[in-house]
């Protein structure tokens, strides 16, 4: 090491040399969005405590900084899936069949709002929400439609969705007894993270500890159940969308999983019993390098907490499993197919840190939910990076760039020291209490924002290289007559269902909801007996209350 240090001084020495040669005046200040100062040039000088056994060591293999795959993509390249859900069950269904026959490996199921915050669509809240920004799911009625003929013991499917999925998984359990497949056949991820929520999405519907109790319910019935379920999705990715710099999105993405953890040991659940299930979504940014870097870093930081800090034995709890999508909120309306780039560029980035499940944006999102044109367009994108870029050949190609390399040290240490700091607060749900988490990433999106009206930061097309263009044509629209159509649903679901069977499970559930039973077991009787997704979450509101937001100044 002492012959590596005098190396180090050596480099640092002759790289002065040549920046009085060579570089002429000092060059302008560019920052990461991190906010780390960028070097014009990177040399081993920059990693001076760099150990590649310790630090990097083989793909596979502890601490995974390269990969949790052994051979990562020359096995099997990441599954592919794209997010899809609008309107109706039937619309929702057609569309998953034509992605599934274009190539796609899983589904991504979207909801409606209504869905996500618990009210059926004839609630006088849904008005106007019904089936816009996902699929419209007031019952089991609704779930064996979206499902119908998808072989559940064959494709493996993520829900995106957090306060209700309780119910929405229940839902799920109960399509794949009716097609007589075996729960510990099914494959798949349920979101289940409602403390992102908090602070960066606002699909809340019960206070932060009640919530907590669902989500670890939910991982103790399929811990038994259905075993191969990942049981949470942490959301990284919204916590970006939010505003969040790089370093944040993986460090209070890792404060929540934190939360879930320790509340799922405190419930009495052995970590490597369930933390084999935690699954990620995380973002992928235009940044290309910061953000292979930051997978990478994740990967790291993660397994040393779950190691030092959780204790795990099993390798399988020390390994960031996650799926990634390009970043919505980097579309742009202006000159919408530049979006085209910058989804190939952030996919390329997701695939060299290593993901393990891929979703790209399409290119007129900025302005609708995307046409069958344009969500093919970006499963394309996917197969031409995984067939024909050649990135997929070897594990880690940028490993060992020194920048790469610094990037990834520098990530891991942001996220760690806030990590520290939500630790210092009492935890994640003490610091979302606090208003601490929702003021940093507020504080990181205004600086953006700042730095995009100032021109400081270029967006192509929005605040130079601009053109005058007519409007998108072809656009996806969303029948308006859908609530009505999902009304009429209602009304002749209330009238042919047993009503004894549904006022005795829902008495039930509201007798669990008040003691400490797993709430996975009543609800899985209500669904079975066609009890309404409003009519359950109201159950759940009488007891638990609604969650009232606080104001961060």
């Amino acid at each position: 090491m002492e012959e590596y240090g005098e190396m180090n001084e050596k480099i640092l020495e002759e790289k002065k040399k040549w920046e009085a040669r060579c570089v002429k005046k000092a060059p302008e200040k560019i920052q990461s969005t991190s906010g780390r100062d960028i070097q014009v040039l990177y040399t081993p000088a920059d990693t001076p405590q760099f150990d590649y056994l310790n630090d990097l060591g083989f793909p596979g293999e502890y601490p995974f900084t390269r990969g949790i795959q052994a051979t990562m993509y020359r096995g099997r390249v990441w599954s592919m899936r794209q997010y899809s859900g609008f309107a109706t069950a039937e619309e929702s269904n057609r569309r998953y069949k034509f992605l599934l026959e274009q190539g796609q490996t899983g589904l991504s199921v979207a909801f409606d709002l209504p869905t996500q915050i618990g009210f059926d669509s004839d609630h006088p809240v849904s008005q106007g929400e019904v089936g816009k920004v996902g699929v419209a799911i007031d019952s089991l009625a609704d779930m064996e439609i979206l499902l119908h003929g998808i072989p559940l013991d064959k494709v493996s499917t993520s829900m995106t969705i957090n306060a209700t999925a309780a119910m929405l998984m229940a839902m799920y359990i109960a399509v794949a007894e009716k097609q007589m497949v075996k729960l510990a056949d099914l494959r798949g991820t349920i979101q289940n993270d409602v403390l992102k929520e908090y602070v960066a999405r606002g699909t809340y519907i019960f206070p932060p500890q009640p919530s907590m109790r669902l989500t670890t319910n939910i991982f103790e019935y399929c811990s038994k159940e259905v075993p191969q379920w990942n049981t949470i999705s942490v959301g990284a990715y919204h916590i970006r969308e939010a505003g969040s710099t790089a370093a944040q999105e993986v460090a209070f993405a890792f404060a929540i999983a934190i939360a879930y953890l320790e509340a799922g040991v405190k419930a009495g659940l052995d970590i490597d019993d369930f933390a084999p299930r935690v699954s990620w979504i995380f973002n992928t940014h235009i940044s290309f390098l910061e953000e292979v870097a930051k997978f990478r870093a994740a990967r790291r930081l993660w397994a040393k907490i779950m190691k030092e800090r959780f204790k795990a034995k099993d390798p399988r709890s020390w390994m960031l499993r996650f799926h990634t999508q390009t970043g919505g909120c980097t579309l742009t309306a202006q000159q919408p197919l530049n979006n085209l780039i910058r989804t190939t560029f952030q996919a390329m980035a997701a695939v060299l840190g290593g993901c393990q499940s891929l979703a790209v944006c399409s290119y007129d999102e900025a302005y609708a939910l995307p046409t069958e044109e344009s969500v093919r367009l970006s499963l394309r994108t996917q197969q031409i990076i995984a067939h024909e870029s050649g990135v997929a050949d070897t594990v880690d190609p940028l490993g060992g760039s020194y920048y790469v390399e610094a990037l990834t040290d520098e990530i891991e240490r942001q996220a760690r020291d806030y990590i520290e700091k939500t630790d210092q607060l009492g935890g994640a749900v003490k610091a979302i209490e606090k208003g601490f988490i929702q003021q940093e990433i507020q504080e990181s999106s205004y600086r953006y924002q700042r730095e995009v009206e100032s021109a400081k930061k270029i967006l192509v097309g929005v605040n130079k290289f601009e053109i005058k263009e007519p409007p998108l044509k072809g656009l996806l629209k969303v029948d308006p007559r859908v609530r009505e159509v999902q009304i009429k649903r209602l009304v002749e679901l209330r009238a042919s269902r047993d009503k004894k069977r549904v006022e005795t499970s829902l008495q039930e559930l509201k007798k669990v909801v008040k003691g400490d039973g797993n709430l996975m077991i009543p609800i899985l009787e209500c669904v079975r007996a066609y009890c309404t997704l409003g009519e359950m979450c109201d159950v759940l509101r009488g007891v638990f209350g609604e969650y009232e937001p606080i104001a961060v100044v």
